[in-house]
């Protein structure tokens, strides 16, 4: 990590994955929410930064980097905690702690207290759910995605979608910057791999031969004439990695969804943009990825688009003590498959675990449609998407994309928040000079696809979020 990416840090603010220290003076409290951290999803302390965002940096001795490793001893078991020290001016530096937890080693403990982080907060966890998390932890070993794949090796995974994740994950900070030493480390450091064997959730996430052992990979599409299944206007079913169906889900959407038009006021023009909202889509569809059973080889995640509706299916029940109700305020989110959903976290295509689906209710009305409707019948989860408006009165203009544009649109596809030019160029394979990818940015803006945030350095671009005048 350097200087440029603290900062970058630091401008987000505290969270629970983020938290500022002034100095080593009270290391007892970086030891605590180290351990919140492992307990959750992991995250970064700078030590070194005040409380109102100030960087100040401090003296580092050895002396002092011989403290750090003695707090370090006190989280059992031992916490994968990676320290650096970034110079920020003369005999100044920030330490700064990444912990990575590993999901089967949760809960951890510091002192032989348990902590959990809650937004910037760090607190002692409450017996009951560290009983949960013992059980869950014994339960890891039988979970479906954690068993090894013998008939598999490293050949059968696509490598550069490991790489481009390692990439992505190292410049949203959630990876150490010597993540990437070769594959094998790569899949080891993201708990898909155990002494050079495959677990299955590798090949969930980035196997390339599939369809023979692993047919439950798959997305079905499916845009039907009118408001039932009847007719079919359009159907397919794609079999592949967590990545290649994302895209291929997001591509269906922009294939067959129609273009809402509305008029701003002082603005004689019409205003054509998606009918909804393209980060609440994604949100579903990851959610769907995250959280489907993959137990069934008959299973898939399903997309059907109606005159009327969209809605999302992934196969499975509601985690234990999560109800229908719950999903559309604070809840504690169980993910069922934790190492592909932690792959997804560390690649910045989800935040916490929990607000996923709240994030979705809250999209969509701003945008002016109703609230999805979250629903779990025959055997499925499914969250249905209502139009404020009938599909078939909206239009939408033909818009021919060249390749690199399709390329730079997957990558923004695939970021939860806007990402900054470096993120953009990190995510791109054999990616073109930096003049070009701006200049293919620009045109896909008046196209009027993506999105930029600030400007200059601070810039940050998006997909287009669609639907401005009820913002």
């Amino acid at each position: 990590m350097n200087l440029d990416q603290i900062m970058t840090l630091v401008r987000a603010g505290e969270s629970d994955t983020l938290e500022f220290k002034k100095s080593t003076a009270n290391l007892p409290r970086v030891g605590e929410t180290l351990c919140g951290m492992l307990n959750g999803a992991g995250g970064i302390v700078l030590v070194g930064v005040t409380d109102d965002g100030e960087v100040v940096g401090q003296q580092v001795s050895d002396r002092t980097m011989q403290e750090v490793a003695e707090l370090l001893r006190g989280l059992d078991p031992a916490g994968p905690v990676r320290v650096s020290r970034v110079p920020i001016r003369q005999e100044r530096d920030v330490i700064v702690l990444e912990a990575q937890p590993v999901p089967a080693d949760i809960p951890y403990q510091f002192r032989n207290v348990v902590y959990q982080r809650v937004g910037p907060t760090t607190s002692p966890m409450a017996r009951t759910t560290v009983h949960q998390l013992v059980l869950d932890r014994s339960e890891a070993t039988r979970r479906w995605e954690t068993i090894l794949a013998p008939n598999h090796t490293i050949a059968d995974l696509d490598h550069e979608e490991i790489r481009r994740t390692v990439r992505l994950g190292i410049q949203a900070g959630r990876l150490p910057e010597d993540a990437l030493l070769d594959i094998p480390d790569a899949l080891e450091r993201l708990a898909l791999a155990e002494n050079g064997q495959l677990k299955r959730a590798a090949l969930v996430l980035f196997g390339t031969r599939l369809a023979s052992e692993f047919p439950q990979c798959s997305l079905r599409l499916a845009r039907f004439a009118g408001v039932d299944k009847n007719r079919f206007l359009d159907g397919q079913q794609e079999v592949g990695h967590a990545f290649d169906v994302f895209i291929a889900a997001m591509e269906f959407f922009r294939k067959h969804l129609p273009i809402a038009g509305h008029f701003l006021p002082g603005v004689w023009e019409r205003q054509d943009e998606p009918l909804f909202p393209i980060a609440a889509l994604r949100e579903a569809v990851v959610n769907a990825l995250i959280h489907r059973s993959y137990a069934d080889p008959g299973g898939a995640v399903s997309i059907a688009i109606f005159d009327d509706r969209l809605e999302i299916w992934s196969e499975g029940s509601l985690p234990k003590g999560v109800t229908l109700e719950s999903l559309k305020r604070n809840h504690r989110s169980q993910p069922r498959n934790p190492t592909i959903a932690d792959v997804f976290y560390r690649r910045g295509l989800v935040e916490r675990w929990g607000r996923g689906t709240q994030t979705i209710v809250a999209l969509c009305v701003r945008a002016g449609h109703p609230e999805p409707v979250y629903g779990e019948s025959d055997g499925a989860v499914w969250v249905r998407f209502i139009s404020k408006s009938p599909m078939g009165a909206l239009v939408r203009p033909a818009v021919t994309l060249t390749d690199r544009q399709e390329a730079v649109l997957k990558v923004l596809a695939l970021a939860v928040d806007p990402i900054p030019f470096a993120r953009v160029v990190a995510g791109l394979h054999e990616p073109p000079s930096e003049r070009t990818v701006r200049n293919e940015l620009v045109r896909l803006r008046e196209l009027g696809l993506v999105e930029v945030e600030g400007r200059g350095r601070g810039a940050a671009w998006r997909m287009a979020r669609g639907n401005k005048a009820t913002e």
